[in-house]
């Protein structure tokens, strides 16, 4: 070729197969990280064929770890994470000791030292960014009080990580001063230091200006400006935390969603960064395969089972039975435990450092690495166990999906279901609601979930397009439904699943192109209102009135 083809030989190769592997396991009926992971190893050093570059493969994947958190922040708040601080950090700090100490049982059994033992400890303890939240996300979980202790969580492990990866070089780079005691107390003073001085930077500076940017690109109209604004918010804050403060990128990434979403643009940013996301996830899964050698498995079977073990059972009976410690219910434990069971960047990060310093064995990498691929694999499984179980505890079966804490009133029992509560379904809400008829409004953005609970409706925090959401919302006792969302796709689903739930529902829908009619309509919409068509109709009534 004329020129390096590399970086698109990479992406071409990892999303390609991943593609390929991802729908044969959605054909087969298992989770498509599953497909991902396998196409990585497909793709990887250790099996024949094509080789694509996986340090290019693992600086793609930290793109979308900085996305997906930047995503998570702007649906998560200040208040959110100081709601959780009680739990969030000594529960954070007990379990990543628990761990730790398991991995330098396991270490010490294994022949290794004290160090290396304890790098391999703390590089088990701590949960991969991109696994939780997409499980989270996967099931309405972010919003909820599940969701907000799991991701708090999430934070305060992170903020022990970069603390442990400076302080890994200060102790075993050098065998001169800086190995003792007080230039060890010097490193993590210097690293507190910045982590707070990048929090108040965020808070006082950030806060101001961020939002001021993002909203003067917004009233220039050009949406593709908008979308670039958002992203280099989203890289140019999380590199910049990394750079300046020495925080994760995945922290600097956070801090910068949480700061946005506190604008009325939260939902369009995380609109306009979604695709980019969830290609960047793909990719993260496939740089975990191509790391993955499979030998591992049959050269070290019990040392590969033990290290699982510590990982998917260790951590998550530690982490479940430190929530409930803290007085909540079961069913919180089990979502916090099974969202941590399982390791991932951080992990990398560490053993790659830990080897580099000549402090943990090779053989300890590979553990690692066999550990992440195999807990990931496991954690969907472990997960839809999990919600099982909590769906059969008839009396806690509420928290399948959580309604916050403002939305505990008693239900009205409408007869409407409102589906959305945009521009349309904002007007359509406040036709219904001031005629004083009950109304319950299915919505998954906050800000709006606010304004239709302050007008006067029921509201259910979640996503329209499963069925424990639509039951929740009393599909199955109500009357009509209305969907004001947007997207065509996900109004189809919604139409179908709430014909199958309930045949008789009149199902009112929105679209913008006669395909999308067309398809609704075969999904099972009595109704479908076209905006364009509706546009028409009543200028062209205006204009017969004005001639006549």
């Amino acid at each position: 070729m004329p020129h390096d083809t590399t970086l698109i030989g990479t992406v071409v190769a990892g999303l390609g197969v991943a593609f390929l592997m991802g729908a044969l396991a959605q054909r087969l009926k298992i989770s498509p990280i599953a497909g991902y992971l396998l196409a990585g190893i497909l793709v990887g050093p250790f099996t024949p064929g094509f080789v694509a570059d996986t340090g290019l493969a693992m600086q793609l994947a930290e793109i979308g770890v900085i996305l997906l958190m930047f995503g998570v922040g702007l649906h998560f708040s200040l208040k959110d994470l100081m709601s959780v601080r009680k739990i969030a950090v000594p529960g954070a700090i007990v379990q990543i000791a628990v761990a730790s100490g398991l991995g330098i049982a396991l270490g010490l059994w294994l022949g290794w030292s004290i160090a290396g033992s304890a790098v391999f400890g703390l590089a088990l303890s701590v949960a991969s960014t991109v696994v939780l939240l997409r499980a989270l996300q996967a099931r309405d979980m972010v919003e909820t009080e599940k969701g907000r202790i799991a991701v708090g969580w999430l934070i305060v492990e992170d903020l022990v990580m970069v603390l442990a990866l400076v302080l890994l070089p200060a102790m075993f780079g050098s065998r001169g001063d800086e190995g003792n005691g007080a230039g060890l107390l010097q490193s993590a003073g210097i690293v507190v230091a910045k982590v707070i001085a990048f929090v108040a930077f965020m808070v006082v500076v950030a806060r101001r200006v961020l939002p001021w940017v993002l909203h003067w690109v917004a009233h220039t109209g050009s949406r593709e400006l908008f979308r670039l604004a958002v992203l280099a918010i989203a890289l140019g804050v999380a590199f910049g935390a990394a750079v300046v403060f020495d925080v994760s990128f995945a922290l600097g990434a956070f801090f910068a969603g949480m700061i946005l979403g506190e604008t009325q643009l939260s939902r369009r940013a995380a609109e306009e960064t979604l695709p980019l996301r969830d290609a960047f996830a793909v990719l993260f899964f496939v740089s975990v395969g191509m790391l993955f050698d499979p030998k591992v498995l049959v050269e070290q079977p019990g040392p590969v089972i033990a290290t699982v073990a510590i990982i998917v059972v260790g951590k998550s009976v530690a982490a479940y039975w430190i929530v409930r410690a803290f007085g909540h219910g079961s069913q919180t434990a089990m979502t916090v435990s099974v969202s941590l069971a399982q390791i991932g960047e951080f992990s990398f990060i560490l053993a790659g450092l830990g080897v580099g310093l000549e402090v943990l064995p090779e053989t300890g990498r590979d553990l690692i690495l066999a550990g992440a691929l195999l807990s990931i694999l496991f954690n969907p499984i472990l997960f839809t166990l999990a919600v099982k179980r909590i769906r059969s505890d008839a009396d806690m079966a509420e928290e399948v999906v959580e309604v916050p804490a403002a939305d505990t009133a008693p239900p009205c029992n409408a007869g409407v279901v409102l589906i959305g509560y945009g521009r349309v379904g904002s007007h359509i809400g406040s036709l219904i609601c001031g005629r004083g008829e009950g109304l319950t409004v299915i919505e998954d953005q906050k800000d709006m979930a606010a304004a239709a609970r302050a007008a006067g409706a029921t509201v259910i925090v979640g996503d329209a397009t499963k069925d424990s959401v639509l039951r929740q919302a009393g599909i199955e006792e109500a009357s009509t439904l209305l969907i004001a969302i947007p997207e065509g796709v996900e109004a189809g689903a919604v139409v179908r699943k709430a014909r199958a739930i309930n045949p008789k529902l009149v199902i009112v829908a929105r679209a913008h192109s006669d395909e999308e009619v067309a398809d609704l309509v075969r999904r099972g919409a009595d109704h479908v209102v076209m905006a364009e068509r509706e546009t028409a109709s009543r200028m062209a009534e205006r204009a017969m009135l004005t001639r006549a």
